[in-house]
């Protein structure tokens, strides 16, 4: 018994381990502050709410995705391989304002996922127009077969 905790204890500690931190890139990013990356594991979770909450892959096309997202004064960008997890969004960009004559650009976004002993949790919104959208906080649990939504709390709704 004893030899079974050892190692579920070390198995866990080396998980713990093996997941490194976004580092800052060096420079500074669109909003003046350093630019931090997303990790494997940052796309793995995204890509699970995203095939999951929203439904995307497939036939049903995801929303032009929100990238980069300024972050207490830090950029984090997703540099993710969309294609790995069975996604494909249309346009990657950080919405402005219209300008007069120009439609709105609808958008999909996520926070950079926070990270427990429990899972994972990461906020997400959406926009469809000018006054058509809502926010969601989804917390995640990780498994054999990889991320689960476990459930989404709205945050937000116009």
């Amino acid at each position: 018994m004893r030899a079974c905790l050892t190692f579920v204890a070390t198995t866990a500690l080396a998980a713990c381990a093996a997941t490194p931190m976004p580092e800052p890139m060096p420079g500074p990013g669109p909003g003046g502050g350093a630019e931090i990356r997303s990790t494997e594991q940052d796309c793995a979770v995204i890509a699970a709410v995203a095939r999951q909450h929203y439904g995307y892959g497939g036939e049903n096309a995801p929303l032009p995705l929100w990238n980069p997202v300024e972050e207490n004064g830090a950029t984090w960008r997703l540099t993710c391989d969309w294609s790995r997890y069975g996604l494909s969004f249309p346009r990657t960009y950080q919405p402005t304002p219209p300008r007069p004559g120009e439609g709105f650009k609808p958008w999909v976004k996520f926070e950079r996922p926070r990270y427990t002993s429990r899972g994972a949790t990461v906020a997400t919104s959406y926009l469809m127009g000018p006054l058509a959208g809502a926010g969601q906080e989804c917390e995640l649990v990780s498994g054999v077969a990889g991320w689960t939504v476990r459930e989404c709390r709205m945050m937000w709704i116009s």
